[in-house]
C-alpha cells in the first residue's frame, strides 16, 4: 500500500532530480497527492529521523561553543516534549506561541507542538507586552513557550494561557526542563491535510499585521519548492541566516532543509563579522548559503577572499537583491547569488533555479507546480506587467489557508479567481520575472511609472549609500519627484558635498524622466523583521506638502546641480 509518506518521498526525490534542468521540472513536477490523515512531523520526520544519527542541527554560539543534535536525537527530544506538554492539556488545534532564539529548544518545540496536532504560532523575541497582547488575543493562543528573560514581557498581559519557561525556572511558569525526564510516548498523524498547522503574523508593513493561516500541507508540501530553489540536497549543510518568528525562519531553517534531509547549521552572533561569518562557512563546510541584502551588502564591503571549499549554491532572499552585490560577489567566488521571490502567505513562487541562466535584475521564472500569473490590475487579465498573482483555478498547493477573522481581506486578496500578492512585476520573453515594487510603493512623476526598486538598485551601487528608500514627493508640476531617503556609508558626511555626488551617479545611470531630484540624510524606518516602512516617508512627505513647510534637512536638485 503506498502511503503519504512513499507519496511524499518520491515527489521530493524527483524535484531534487530535475530541478536543474528546468523546462524538465516544470513539464514533471507534480505535487504528492496527500490524503487521509497527515502529519509532517510524524509521517515526514521521524521516519527520516529514527536511527538515523546524520547531524540534524548543529548550532554554534559567538564564543565557539557548539550544540550538535542528530536526527534521531531530535526525534526523541520532540518525542519527550510532546509527551510532556500534552501532560499540560495541550492538544489539537490549540494554539501554542513559541517566542525562542536559535536554539535547540526551538525545533524540539517546533517538532512537539506539530506532534500534538496543536498550532504553532512563531513569535519574535524583539516583541514588547502590546504586541504580545495582540498575538494572544487575535491569535487565541492557549500556551506560550519563552526564554526566562523575557518572561517579564507577559506580566501585564492578561489572558487565560498556560506559561512555559526555557532556562531558569520562574514562578508561575512550567519549567520546560522537565520534559527531558519523562517517558517518551510514540505520536502518529493526528491531522488531516486542511487541518490548521501554522499561524503567522505578518511584519506590518503598511498596516496592522495580518494572522497568516498555514494547513498540514501548504507549507509542509508546499516548501519542496523551496528546497528545489535553495538547490539544498540530502546530506547538505545549509546556512541560512534568519531570525525566529518570521516565515523566513521556518522556510529555511526548518521545513526546506530537513525534507532534503540536509543538516541546518546555525551560527549566533550579536554584532555582525564578516570574518567570522565566513570562517564559519568554511569550517562547517557549508554548502547552501541563503542570506538577506543586508548581509550580502555587509560582507563585500569586507574581503570576500577565496570561495569556502565546498560552497555550491548562494541566495538572497527577503528582498530584491541590486545587481552590483550579485556582480562582485561572482567575481570574487565564481558563484551567482540566485534570487527569488514569495511571501509568508506562501512558500517560493519565482526563483532563480539551480543550473539555470541568471540575468540580471530578474528574481527568475515561476517554481514548478507554481501557478503564478501577471496580472493587469486596470483590466483583472494576464498580461507581461502586472501584480504577481496565483491562479486559483489551478489549485496552488503552496497558498495559505486564509487571513484569520478577516473576510472581507480574504475576499480581497483572492478576488477575480487570483490570489494577489500586491507585488508587481515584469516577464520577458523567456519568461524571466523582473520585479518593479509593491503596488503601492509605484508612484507616477511626470507621467512616467516611476519603480522605487529600480532607483534604490542605482543608488546602492554608490559607495556612500549602505541603504536608500524612494519615495514620491508630491510636486504641483510634475505630480510628483522622486526623492531618495539614504543611510550613510561610514566615513561619509552627511552633507550638500555628499547628496551631490549620489544625485550625479543616480542622473549618469538612470534614465533622465528616473532623475533622483530630492535626497535626505536619514534613520530608514523599519519593522521589527527589518523591512523598510516606505509608508512612513510617505507620511512624512504628505504632510510636509500640505503644511507648506517644505522639509530644511532635504537635498535639492536644482539648488546642487
Amino acid at each position: 500500500m503506498t502511503t503519504n509518506t512513499d507519496l511524499y518521498r518520491a515527489a521530493r526525490d524527483h524535484l531534487v532530480a530535475v530541478i536543474s534542468d528546468y523546462d524538465k521540472a516544470v513539464d514533471t513536477f507534480a505535487w504528492p497527492r496527500i490524503e487521509g490523515a497527515f502529519n509532517w512531523a510524524t509521517d515526514w520526520f521521524d521516519v527520516i529521523a529514527r536511527d538515523n544519527h546524520r547531524l540534524a542541527l548543529w548550532i554554534v554560539e559567538e564564543d565557539g561553543t557548539e550544540t550538535r543534535v542528530t536526527f534521531a536525537e531530535m526525534a526523541d527530544r520532540s518525542d519527550r516534549g510532546a509527551t510532556w506538554l500534552r501532560g499540560l492539556g495541550v492538544g489539537k488545534g490549540d494554539r501554542v506561541i513559541l517566542m525562542l532564539g536559535n536554539q535547540v529548544e526551538l525545533w524540539e518545540a517546533m517538532l512537539a507542538v506539530a506532534k500534538l496536532g496543536a498550532v504553532i504560532m512563531p513569535t519574535t523575541s524583539a516583541l514588547g507586552p502590546a504586541d504580545l497582547a495582540d498575538r494572544i488575543g487575535r491569535g487565541g493562543a492557549r500556551f506560550v513557550i519563552a526564554n526566562a528573560d523575557d518572561t517579564a514581557k507577559f506580566e501585564a498581559v492578561d489572558g487565560d494561557y498556560t506559561r512555559v519557561v526555557v532556562g531558569e525556572p520562574v514562578s508561575g511558569w512550567h519549567t520546560y526542563a522537565d520534559a527531558y525526564a519523562v517517558e517518551p510516548q510514540p505520536f502518529t498523524a493526528c491531522t488531516a491535510g486542511d487541518d490548521t498547522s501554522l499561524v503567522y503574523f505578518t511584519s506590518g508593513t503598511t498596516s496592522r499585521p495580518k494572522l497568516v493561516e498555514h494547513s498540514q500541507v501548504s507549507y509542509a508540501v508546499g516548501h519542496m519548492s523551496t528546497m528545489a530553489w535553495i538547490g539544498v540536497k540530502p546530506g547538505d549543510v545549509h546556512l541560512a541566516i534568519s531570525s525566529p518568528g518570521w516565515a523566513k525562519h521556518a522556510w529555511s531553517c526548518f521545513f526546506a532543509p530537513w525534507i532534503a534531509e540536509a543538516t541546518i547549521f546555525v551560527y549566533n552572533y550579536s554584532r555582525f563579522d564578516a570574518a567570522a561569518l565566513l570562517g564559519q562557512l568554511q569550517r562547517a563546510g557549508v554548502n547552501t548559503f541563503c542570506a538577506p541584502p543586508t548581509v550580502w551588502r555587509m560582507l563585500i564591503q569586507a574581503d570576500l577572499g577565496d570561495r569556502p571549499r565546498e560552497l555550491r549554491e548562494v541566495l538572497g532572499a527577503g528582498e530584491p537583491l541590486n545587481p552590483d552585490v550579485i556582480a562582485r560577489v561572482e567575481a570574487a567566488w565564481g558563484l551567482t547569488i540566485r534570487d527569488g521571490f514569495g511571501q509568508t502567505e506562501t512558500t517560493l513562487q519565482v526563483g532563480n533555479t539551480p543550473g539555470q541562466p541568471v540575468k540580471a535584475g530578474s528574481m527568475g521564472r515561476p517554481m514548478p507546480g507554481v501557478p503564478v500569473v501577471l496580472v493587469d490590475p486596470v483590466t483583472g487579465e494576464p498580461a507581461d506587467e502586472g501584480e504577481i498573482c496565483l491562479d486559483l483555478g489551478r489549485a496552488p498547493l503552496n497558498l495559505m489557508t486564509g487571513y484569520l477573522g478577516d473576510p472581507e481581506r480574504n475576499a480581497a486578496v483572492t478576488a477575480g479567481g487570483y490570489y494577489h500578492t500586491g507585488d508587481v512585476a515584469s516577464r520577458d520573453e523567456d519568461g524571466y520575472i523582473t520585479y518593479i515594487g509593491r503596488t503601492d510603493d509605484v508612484f507616477k512623476s511626470s507621467d512616467y511609472k516611476v519603480s522605487p526598486f529600480e532607483l534604490e538598485s542605482v543608488l546602492i551601487e554608490h559607495p556612500a549609500v549602505v541603504e536608500a528608500a524612494v519615495v514620491p514627493q508630491p510636486d504641483a508640476t510634475r505630480l510628483s519627484v522622486p526623492k531618495a531617503y539614504v543611510a550613510l556609508a561610514e566615513g561619509w558626511a552627511a552633507d550638500a558635498h555628499t547628496a551631490r555626488q549620489i544625485m550625479e551617479y543616480a542622473r549618469d545611470h538612470l534614465a533622465p524622466y528616473l532623475k533622483v531630484r530630492r535626497v535626505e540624510f536619514f534613520e530608514l524606518p523599519k519593522t521589527i523583521s527589518g523591512k523598510i516602512r516606505r509608508v512612513e516617508l510617505r507620511k512624512r512627505e504628505d504632510e510636509a506638502h500640505r503644511s507648506g513647510t517644505p522639509i530644511g534637512t532635504e537635498h535639492r536638485y536644482e539648488d546642487l546641480l
